[in-house]
């Protein structure tokens, strides 16, 4: 493995995106914040438009910790997938409750087990602070390196137990740091799920399955449903309702309602429609003007810009905007 290992080596050296700033740092929260929204979401959107106002916003873990959920939920606004806010900002809770008791400033443990008690932290997240942060000498299992493990040994339908022994097999344990990070910019750029690049590919020498790489892992049909809903606008003196969900999904957030039936006296005035990763909706939006403000929270569009909304009422609040000036 020794000479596989430089050969990644070389190559993160060469082509890897060593100016990533979660690279560049030490700091075990700003690494950890990053591995948590780079948790279905492309560099490029989090590089752009969220890790560096999140962290202006809090600028530590204390900081996040003693924090209002609903600040962290409108930094978070758009990202989606919306747990791992209030997992992140629960984590900084209880480390900054834990660092008070003990009079210390809060940080994160360099232990995989500790890591993976802590609210959203998950076995791969453990696993990335421990190597990225801490150094530990650990392999992680993102979506990358899971393809590539399954290229390098013609693997269609393992199991994740099989993969994290391989990976463990494979982890270079004097240089883990730049290791993990080229394996993950070696799926992204070259290991990927079509096309891929065998010739430029450092693991080439080793890999069983670059002669017909898209084979593995085995493409699973995913067949997405749709769902409906009927979502009510009440509207008094120009404002309109909206209530904080209590639900699992989305919970946190301010939302409009929905109902089974509209009501007779509500106007549709259109759809909107949102793609989640395993459904489509479809929403039917109406527009109920109320006489004497029988619903709670009234907002201006103004007021609610100001709120943590999902995109699909976003969605929602601009065709109400659209609708009421095309009037």
């Amino acid at each position: 493995m020794k000479k596989t290992h430089k050969n990644i080596q070389i190559w993160y050296k060469a082509y890897g995106r060593l100016e990533l700033p979660w690279r560049t740092t030490t700091n075990p929260y700003h690494i950890y914040l990053s591995e948590v929204m780079l948790q279905q979401t492309q560099v490029k959107t989090v590089l752009e438009r969220y890790y560096f106002p999140f962290l202006k916003k809090f600028p530590t873990l204390k900081a996040l910790g003693e924090s209002p959920l609903d600040d962290v939920l409108k930094m978070w606004e758009g990202l989606g997938y919306y747990n791992r806010a209030k997992n992140l900002h629960k984590t900084a809770e209880l480390l900054t409750q834990q660092g008070q008791t003990r009079g210390v400033a809060p940080t994160l443990p360099s232990k995989l087990e500790e890591l993976i008690k802590l609210p959203g932290i998950g076995k791969n997240t453990a696993h990335a602070v421990a190597t990225f942060a801490y150094k530990k000498s650990v392999p992680i299992m993102e979506a990358n390196v899971k393809r590539i493990l399954c290229r390098l040994n013609k693997l269609e339908t393992p199991t994740d137990k099989e993969l994290w022994k391989i990976a463990y097999e494979l982890v270079d344990k004097e240089n883990p740091f730049d290791y993990n990070q080229a394996m993950m910019d070696i799926g992204a750029t070259l290991c990927i799920p079509k096309n891929p690049d065998c010739e430029a590919c450092p693991l080439s020498d080793i890999c069983q399955g670059q002669n017909d790489p898209t084979l593995y892992p085995a493409k699973k049909k995913r067949i997405v449903p749709t769902r409906e809903q009927n979502i009510i606008l009440y509207v008094y003196n120009n404002k309109l309702s909206l209530t904080q969900r209590k639900g699992k999904f989305l919970h946190g957030l301010w939302g409009f309602a929905h109902t089974e039936v509209p009501l007779c006296a509500s106007e549709y005035i259109g759809d909107v429609t949102h793609a989640y990763t395993h459904f489509k909706l479809i929403c039917k939006v109406y527009v109920y003007d109320e006489i004497d403000a029988e619903q709670n929270n009234y907002f201006t569009s103004k007021e609610i810009r100001k709120l943590a909304i999902s995109k699909v009422d976003d969605k929602i609040l601009k065709l109400y905007l659209d609708t009421i000036q095309a009037y």
